[in-house]
Parts: structure tokens; C-alpha cells; sequence
């Protein structure tokens, strides 16, 4: 389903990894905030931003999907951290035709915009072809989607073959449902030719909790509460989102001059005081290994007993350990948070012995290989150079020599898209949290032909991809999904290493925090003791 390229999102995690941007402090907390002038609760939030826009249209960007979810109501949403079934939001209802080809949602009744106006199915209509033929970068959400009215209560989506992933992309951010009359009323068109986005990085013409008071996308955005919301009504009255590093964020919670830091790494969190909670749960992102397939490229790698070598040597409890607390070793290519994610019971074992009998049957002898990273990414606060040192020492153990090319985030990620890199140490987020995403790691698929695997290069893969692909209800693809991954373990050359550790910090005052894999977290949850 999903084809766009993953490059956006390691350029941007490349770009947290880099941010520098500073912010001042903005008055000490009070109970489950600080104090906004003029009085109300005031929630200061921490984060390194990778922010472009605020028009949901064009947002695919973590901070902007923060936001967005804050701005703008979905058609479907997620409860709190779980995304393996996606709950009603705007639509009351919904249900997926037995071939997967037909969504037919049901609108909910009473729902308005921030001026009041009811959200219609026009709306909807117009919202949802806006995102797809005004192609920003969270278009491939709805490619081959035709989104048509049937009453003035119920919407269909239809695709041309079966698009059982279709309920888990409608809650992105990208997807929220605009005020049709306002946003054309600034420019807003289904096509290219759309000029709206000025207008929405000043204003919402959504109908979620928060509007935008104010958006500067280098240094801070104020939310402020949507006193027209026709749902529960969010507990701070302002939210304020500021682009803080990573160092400066820990001191601002623990001085009191936030109430939330969103990126700080396993080592960052370490000892912080009892007057501050520490959330660690696994991230979605997944961090593997792969040895190209292409013997134009290696005369080493493509070797299936090399890579059962690899497997087998490497030392994924000594990766945990580098990775800090929060961190999950992943038994498969799909993250642990998702439909089909294989059971910890699944994962690879260190075994030395066995590493070293796949490398004497590979016929190599001491191989030397290359190893190829971007040097300056780091991934919830991780960095790839000491898991590649790691590796290259777990991988001398077994008689691989490892030689390590890390090099600038640009220049890697031209090698990796280009199938270029001998060996790879990379990662994969979601860009929904449907496991049809990672059918990308198949052979002929954008990350296997970036490890060399072309098309018709391991049929049983294929074919447990084809099956997992076209299975429908969720009992069926979990059980698809998961042979997938069996099968991936066994024949491919992907080698899947871990999941980093996502960790959040809060004030203690602060309650009802779940980290998500989409929107990281939803501030209308937020409230305080």
C-alpha cells in the first residue's frame, strides 16, 4: 500500500538529531501548569521540531502531526496508545466491505467547526480529495482512493483492489477534516493549485479541542482551547509547544519552566527527581541491518550463509543495553505496537557457534565487508555509531571484519536509496501504523531493492507478502502478517536489531499521557492533578 520513500522521514529524524534551536523558560509551573497572563491553565511542552506547516494537507512532519491532532478531528481516531483497532471520531460508525474495497462510514451528528458550523459530509468530501490531489507529502495516504458522499450522513471510500489498511491511515493528522466554506473561502482548492496554507498556519478551520493562537515553525506554537468544542473539553486552556535540544529540555522539567520533555534519551532520564514521572515505552521505529543481495555490488553479501552468519553473531541483548531502558528487542520488521508484530518468543538469539558453522559453510573465508550509516542520526536519542562499533565487535567474534563508513546523512541516504551500500544500518518508521507498510521490505519493494533483493528474487517471501497484502479482518492478517516476518527471518537479508526507547517526562502534576506512534501525544488528553 504504502510506496512513499522513507527518506523524508530519516532526513527529518537527521534534523531532530541536529536541532539547536534554544528557548527561554516561561514562568515557574503552577500545580498542572504555569500560569498564562490573564489567568487559566497553561500546559509548556518541550520538543525538538520538525515542523514545516500547520495545514493538515500538507503536514507529515512529527511536530505538525502533534498539532494536527490537536487542531483537527479524523474521521477515525486511536484510544490512548493502542493503534490495533481504530475507534469512531467524527464518524460514529464504519464498516469494510468483505473484498476490502469499500469503507462506508457514517457521520456523527452534532459535531461542529471552531465557528460553530456543523461538520457536513461535503466537508469530508472536500477535505479528504484535497490531501490527495494537492499532492503534499501526505498524499500517498489516499492514493487510488475515490471519496464520494452518499447521503448527507454517510461517506465511502472505495479502492481498486482490497485497502483493509484503509481504517488505520484515517486517524493521521494529515487527514483532519477542514471547514470546506472557510478554507476555500482563503484559497483552499482539491488540486495544486491550493493557497490555503498561509492562512492555515495563522488560523484552524478544524473542529478538534485546540485552535492555533500562534505558529512560528522555528521557535514556538500556541494552542489555545476551542471554546465551541461540542466534545469533552480539554483541561488546559493554552498548550504551548516550544523548540527546545534535547539538553536544555531535561533542565527546563526539572526547573519547572516545562511540564513535558518529549526527547530525551535512555541516559538522559536516568536519576531524574520523584517530582517528575518518566514514561519509557518501546518507539515504532525499528532499527536493522541488511547485507545487499546484489552481486554487482558484493561478491560476499548476497552469500545466504553469510547472512545466517550475521544473524546469528549478533549480540542483541549487548544492543539493548547500549540502547537504554525503554529499548525492546524487535522479533521481526514490524514494531511490537502493531497488527501482526511477532511475540518476543520469536526473536533471534545470540549463537556464536552457529554463526561461525554458517560462515565455514558459506565457503568465505575471513570476509571483510563495508558497513554503511549516517553518522550524525540518532534515532529517540540513539546514535548509529556506537551500534555499529557493537556490531563490528560482536561480528570479529565470529571472523566477519567489519569495516565501519559512516558518513553525513545526505550522502548515505543517496547510497542506501540507490542500492549502493554493501551493508546498511538503518531504520523504518511508520508511516501509518498498519503492518501493509512494511510489505515494503519484500523483494522488488522500496527497501528490498535498497538491499539488492529484486523482484523474483525469493518466491516464498513473495508470496507470503502477495497473502498478507490481500488478507482481510484482523485475525486473518495478524497470522499473515506474522508468517510474513517468519519468512522474512528465514530467507532475507534483512536482519531486525531493535526497537529504541521512546521516554517522556512530566511534571508529576501531569496526567493522562500516552505515547503514540503517530502523533506522539495527544495534548487534548493532558490534565492535571
Amino acid at each position: 500500500m504504502a510506496t512513499r520513500s522513507q527518506t523524508a522521514a530519516v532526513l527529518l529524524a537527521g534534523a531532530l538529531a541536529l536541532a539547536a534551536c534554544g528557548s527561554g523558560g516561561s514562568g515557574k509551573s503552577n500545580g498542572g501548569g504555569s500560569t498564562a497572563q490573564g489567568g487559566g491553565k497553561t500546559l509548556v511542552i518541550d520538543t525538538s521540531f520538525d515542523l514545516k506547516t500547520a495545514d493538515p494537507g500538507r503536514t507529515y512532519e512529527p511536530t505538525g502531526l502533534i498539532i494536527g491532532k490537536a487542531a483537527y478531528e479524523t474521521l477515525l481516531t486511536f484510544e490512548g496508545s493502542d493503534v490495533t483497532k481504530p475507534v469512531p471520531a467524527l464518524a460514529e460508525s464504519y464498516e469494510l466491505s468483505e473484498d476490502g474495497k469499500v469503507l462506508t462510514l457514517k457521520l456523527k451528528k452534532g459535531a461542529t467547526f471552531a465557528d460553530g458550523s456543523p461538520v457536513t459530509a461535503d466537508d469530508v468530501v472536500f477535505s479528504l480529495s484535497r490531501v490527495r490531489d494537492m499532492k503534499g507529502t501526505p498524499s500517498f495516504l489516499l492514493d487510488g482512493v475515490e471519496v464520494a458522499k452518499t447521503d448527507d450522513s454517510t461517506v465511502t471510500l472505495t479502492s481498486k483492489q482490497a485497502n483493509p489498511a484503509l481504517p488505520y491511515i484515517l486517524p493521521n493528522p494529515a487527514l483532519g477534516i477542514l471547514n470546506s466554506k472557510l478554507a476555500k473561502s482563503h484559497g483552499a482548492t482539491a488540486d495544486s493549485q491550493d493557497k490555503a496554507e498561509q492562512y492555515l498556519n495563522s488560523s484552524s478551520a478544524g473542529s478538534g479541542p485546540y485552535q492555533i493562537e500562534s505558529f512560528n515553525v522555528s521557535s514556538q506554537v500556541v494552542l489555545k482551547k476551542n471554546d465551541k468544542y461540542y466534545g469533552t473539553k480539554p483541561f488546559y486552556d493554552k498548550v504551548v509547544i516550544r523548540n527546545v535540544e534535547a539538553a536544555t529540555q531535561k533542565l527546563n522539567v526539572q526547573r519547572g519552566d516545562s511540564q513535558v520533555a518529549l526527547n530525551l534519551s535512555g541516559d538522559q532520564v536516568t536519576g531524574m527527581p520523584a517530582s517528575l514521572t518518566v514514561k519509557k515505552t518501546p518507539s515504532a521505529n525499528v532499527i536493522f541491518l541488511f547485507a545487499n543481495q546484489d552481486s554487482g555490488i558484493s561478491k560476499t553479501t548476497p552469500n545466504a550463509k553469510f547472512v545466517e552468519a550475521v544473524r546469528k553473531g549478533v549480540d542483541y541483548a549487548g544492543l539493548l543495553e547500549l540502547a537504554g531502558e525503554g529499548a525492546t528487542q524487535t522479533p521481526g520488521v514490524i514494531p511490537s505496537q502493531l497488527v501482526g508484530a511477532l511475540g518476543a518468543d520469536q526473536a533471534t538469539k545470540r549463537d556464536v557457534e552457529g554463526a561461525k558453522a554458517a560462515l565455514a559453510a558459506s565457503g568465505l573465508s575471513n570476509p571483510t565487508v563495508k558497513l554503511e550509516y549516517p553518522s550524525e542520526l540518532t534515532v529517540n536519542g540513539l546514535s548509529f555509531q556506537p551500534l555499529a562499533e557493537r556490531i563490528q565487535a560482536n561480528l570479529k567474534e565470529v571472523g566477519i571484519t567489519v569495516d565501519l563508513q559512516p558518513a553525513p546523512v545526505t550522502t548515505a541516504l543517496d547510497n542506501y536509496r540507490n542500492g549502493k551500500e554493501e551493508m546498511g544500518l538503518w531504520y523504518w518508521g511508520p508511516d501509518y501504523p498498519d503492518p501493509s507498510d512494511y510489505l515494503a521490505f519484500l523483494p522488488g519493494k522500496t527497501v528490498g531493492l535498497r538491499a539488492g533483493w529484486k523482484d523474483g528474487a525469493d518466491k516464498a517471501a513473495s508470496a507470503a507478502g502477495d497473502k498478507a497484502a490481500a488478507a482481510v479482518g484482523d485475525d486473518a492478517r495478524k497470522q499473515a502478517y506474522a508468517d510474513m516476518q517468519k519468512q522474512l527471518n528465514a530467507s532475507s537479508p534483512f536482519v531486525p536489531l531493535i526497537q529504541p526507547g521512546q521516554n517522556i517526562v512530566t511534571a508529576t502534576s501531569v496526567t493522562g499521557l500516552e505515547y503514540h506512534p503517530v502523533w506522539t501525544v495527544d495534548v487534548a488528553d493532558l490534565a492535571g492533578k
